[in-house]
């Protein structure tokens, strides 16, 4: 039997807190093993509402900390990652039987002045009659605010970070569920298995690091001599895809009943986003998905509001995420914070840091605090980094995406403008590594449909961990939306018999 691995830390878990404290720990040149069962982000991190933002609606519960923080994280993102992360405008209709005016309009306030923003507009207060962007809405809401927060590709986020992590040294396994952790004189003894070929391999590891979300109890549970007070409250969000319905590039929030606020935003340029529910949920985290109430309960929230009505026959696809929130005793699962806390296991001398909640704007500064959490066990390891680390592929001057993407339309000339637009956003900088040298379409191989080509493909299977079709379709791009059934099926053999061949 082979010699374990010693490494600095095993970090379980490849959502976006896990590859993101994977990627801070390996550029201060600790050796990092980061272990996913499934793919990564194929969990709650592929299936948010897909922004950055401060989080409006946390002021209410005076949450002020929080969203400063994120407000802050939100500019520091925006930065490191033009290419999947951009500003959006968002338009609120008042609704006076809801929230009064004064309210609305001192939220906004705060949210326009708790981060120090630089980039982003400010608030603008619309008269929904005249303005443009308020023509879609019903004639009897006459007054509208309209605020800035950010859009970003979650799954690409986490991948990147991933990408990021590996390329400074760190061991990346997809589909490869730590079966075993155990403290034997003063370090882990960690044992994978991958779940495609039954390799399986072990590791000595001075900490371990349980970044599973909704698993992170389970986690706990199995991990030999560990216990924790803290647990997570499973909080279940659903959201519904639609045709695009209103002219403009801004979203909408609106203002529901029950206090909750939902989120229409433009998604893949002809579509729809539509969320979130808040759902107390109990059942296995892999099990999840938007059930018929929430699909209801989202459509008649945009109804109340817009001209067009949307019908069931509208929702083009629907999905659902487990939110593993840190439960901190709030019965209303939209009061239940969304702040991270760490939990730290010395027993044996051998640490486990547990993180508990947390959320995708706030990735970032959770690695980092993670990591001075154990700096005393890494004496040894770089200073901070990451605040002004460009992420793969958003390596642009100034952040400037927008003139990047005007140097890239030049680049190639041949490339239609929709695919240009496609490469760009997904790669950023890295499109060239993508294109791999082709000088027209028929250099990038297969056509597949819509934007996808057999060279993006087998990028995504060589540079990005894709091991399957599932895992490029619905998360490394969205180009499942764009594609027929059948398109979809002649893909996933396609990509069978590559995955194969290369084998």
């Amino acid at each position: 039997m082979n010699e374990p691995q010693l490494i600095d830390l095993f970090v379980i878990g490849g959502g976006i807190n896990g590859a993101g404290i994977a990627r801070d720990a390996a550029g201060r040149g600790l050796s990092v093993v980061l272990s996913e069962k499934d793919d990564l982000a194929e969990g709650t991190s592929s299936r948010s509402g897909k922004l950055v933002h401060g989080g409006l609606r946390y002021l209410e519960y005076y949450e002020f900390r929080l969203v400063r923080e994120a407000l802050i994280e939100r500019e520091v993102l925006l930065n490191a990652a033009p290419h999947i992360i951009w500003p959006m405008r968002f338009v609120l209709p008042h609704s006076p039987e809801d929230r009064p005016a004064w309210l609305v309009r001192l939220g906004l306030f705060l949210y326009d002045h708790l981060g120090g923003r630089r980039k982003l507009p400010g608030t603008r207060t619309l008269d929904l009659g005249r303005d443009p962007e308020g023509t879609p809405i019903l004639e009897r809401y006459t007054r509208g605010f309209e605020y800035s927060d950010c859009w970003v590709d979650d799954a690409r986020l986490v991948t990147l970070n991933a990408v990021d992590a590996a390329e400074r040294g760190a061991l990346v396994l997809t589909r490869s569920p730590t079966v075993s952790a155990s403290r034997e004189n003063g370090a882990w003894t960690v044992t994978t298995r991958n779940a495609a070929t039954g390799e399986t391999r072990t590791f000595r590891a001075r900490c371990l690091v349980n970044c599973a979300g909704p698993w992170v109890s389970d986690v706990i549970g199995r991990v030999a001599g560990s216990q924790s007070s803290r647990n997570v409250r499973l909080v279940k969000g659903s959201h519904i895809i639609v045709p695009k319905f209103w002219a403009g590039a801004n979203a909408y929030l609106v203002q529901n009943h029950d206090k909750r606020v939902i989120f229409i935003n433009p998604y893949e340029g002809d579509k729809a986003l539509i969320g979130t529910t808040d759902i107390a949920y109990e059942g296995r985290a892999e099990d999840v998905s938007a059930d018929e109430t929430e699909i209801d309960y989202l459509l008649k929230a945009v109804n109340r509001y817009f001209k067009e009505k949307l019908r069931r026959e509208d929702v083009l696809h629907s999905f659902s995420g487990v939110r593993p929130l840190f439960d901190d005793g709030k019965g209303n699962p939209s009061a239940v914070t969304r702040d991270y806390v760490f939990d730290l296991d010395e027993t044996g001398g051998a640490p486990l840091l547990n993180v508990f909640g947390g959320k995708i704007t706030t990735f970032r500064e959770l690695a980092e605090r993670g990591l001075h959490r154990l700096r005393h066990i890494f004496p040894e390891m770089g200073a901070d980094w990451t605040q002004a680390a460009p992420l793969p592929g958003g390596d642009m001057p100034n952040a400037d995406y927008e003139t990047f993407a005007n140097g890239l339309r030049e680049t190639y000339p041949w490339m239609p403008r929709r695919l240009v637009h496609h490469y760009g956003r997904l790669y950023g900088t890295r499109t060239q590594a993508v294109v791999a040298g082709a000088r027209d379409l028929e250099g990038l191989g297969r056509h597949f449909g819509g934007q996808f080509y057999e060279a993006e493909a087998r990028y995504l299977a060589a540079r990005e961990w894709a091991g399957t079709a599932e895992d490029i379709l619905y998360r490394r791009t969205k180009h499942y939306l764009h594609l027929t059934p059948a398109e979809r099926a002649a893909f996933a053999d396609w990509f069978r018999a590559a995955s194969a061949a290369a084998a």
